[in-house]
């Protein structure tokens, strides 16, 4: 996807606001004497921004707006460093409300739907963003926030809620609840829009089929407003996003280039019209590629694939880089498996140990499966790992994102 001249005309309107304030992309235009820019080709030559950068302006040194325009705040999740704080306006927070009303419509919801939001409140950006759409749609919401899943259910019976907004990895663990409580004849749920983590095909389906719904994955990082700047239509052939708010480039990680339509490689975003915290050349380390051509649903606006991980994910073992999403693809080749697994990593005796747990029903030869997981993963990536079959259930259920992924190495 080009930059176009009306999106050039923007970005150059973010860059005299970014020098105004003086944050830190100012002061690194600045620098590189770049007052505003007139093509593609300066548009990719302008400076990344990181989410270091955004760290080490903590606490308010990405505030572009005045201070007095400032209606909120929200942070980052991450848990390490400094978190980052992305102040908002008034405009933002309506713009993204109306990013979100796109994606409910995207996803055929209407304001006859009674949305049950069960991701957290406060300074994360998720379940307040589910519900500015929500209420911008003129929908019913069910604001639950996140865990008691008892509250959860009774809410969801009593309620007749008809969209599910959560992690996949709550959605299986309401699945598996609803199953097991047999209450699945008083659930009302048609829809279900599903965010925050990565996930497979495998996992997709089940918690599809033991809802009996439709699933929607929708896309967004804090600092880039939230959740709601894309999501995937009836056809599921990727993600809409929304090209007038935001415009994304893919890079080579390694060489920083932008590649071509169709080519895997790391999310940059820019954002068009953003007031409170604009950013330009946003690099969000999440993989994917602008799939290119029209989208059969008519939908004018580009569309991103599906999140294949981050460029952070990978692990080194045995001088093998290993992607978990790589594992994940390896998992589904075997219908027995369910779709949790967890990867540890360990060294032990002075050498790298990878072990793989994944989850079956009791009625398949567990030391037979182990062998033959072991052996296509060795066949596929070049090592052999440890391969633990349990009992279905048996890994950890998460009310937030599941932690697929434990390197005890450097514990």
């Amino acid at each position: 996807m080009k930059i176009s001249n009306e999106q050039i005309t923007q970005v150059n309107t973010q860059i005299h606001n970014l020098i105004k304030a003086g944050s830190f992309y100012g002061k690194k235009l600045e620098e590189a004497g770049v007052s505003e820019i007139k093509d593609a080709d300066d548009f990719e030559k302008l400076p990344f921004s990181e989410k270091n950068d955004l760290r080490q302006a903590y606490p308010l040194g990405l505030m572009t707006a005045p201070e007095e325009e400032i209606v909120r705040i929200h942070s980052s999740s991450g848990t390490t460093g400094l978190p980052v704080i992305i102040p908002y306006t008034a405009k933002d927070v309506d713009d993204w409300a109306i990013m979100f009303k796109r994606c409910y419509e995207m996803a055929g919801i209407t304001n006859m739907d009674r949305i049950q939001i069960t991701p957290g409140y406060g300074l994360w950006t998720a379940g307040i963003g589910f519900q500015n759409g929500a209420e911008k749609l003129g929908a019913m919401v069910i604001p639950m926030g996140p865990g008691n899943t008892d509250k959860q259910l009774q809410m969801m019976v009593d309620m007749k809620s008809t969209v599910l907004c959560s992690t996949s990895s709550y959605a299986l663990l309401l699945a598996e609840e609803i199953e097991k409580r047999g209450i699945k004849d008083q659930i009302h749920l048609k829809k279900g829009v599903i965010g925050s983590e990565r996930w497979g095909e495998k996992m997709r389906k089940r918690i599809s089929e033991e809802l009996g719904i439709e699933l929607y994955d929708i896309y967004g990082l804090t600092e880039i407003y939230g959740p709601g700047i894309g999501i995937n239509c009836s056809y599921n052939t990727g993600m809409h996003y929304w090209d007038d708010y935001i415009y994304i480039e893919i890079i080579d990680p390694q060489t920083g280039k932008t590649v071509p339509d169709g080519e895997l490689g790391e999310i940059v975003i820019t954002t068009l019209v953003k007031e409170g915290a604009p950013l330009i050349r946003y690099r969000t380390h999440d993989l994917s590629r602008i799939i290119p051509g029209e989208c059969p649903c008519g939908c004018k606006h580009p569309r991103l694939d599906v999140i294949m991980g981050r460029t952070d994910d990978m692990i080194k073992i045995k001088g093998v880089n290993v992607f978990p999403s790589q594992i994940e693809e390896i998992l589904r080749e075997f219908p027995e498996t369910s779709s949790e697994y967890q990867i540890r990593i360990s060294h032990l005796d002075g050498k790298d140990t990878l072990r793989i747990y994944v989850e079956t029903n009791g009625s398949v030869d567990f030391a037979d499966l182990s062998k033959r997981i072991a052996a296509r993963v060795k066949s596929k990536i070049g090592f052999t790992p440890l391969v633990k079959v349990v009992e279905l259930g048996l890994l950890p259920r998460s009310e937030k994102k599941s932690k697929r992924v434990i390197d005890e190495r450097y514990e």
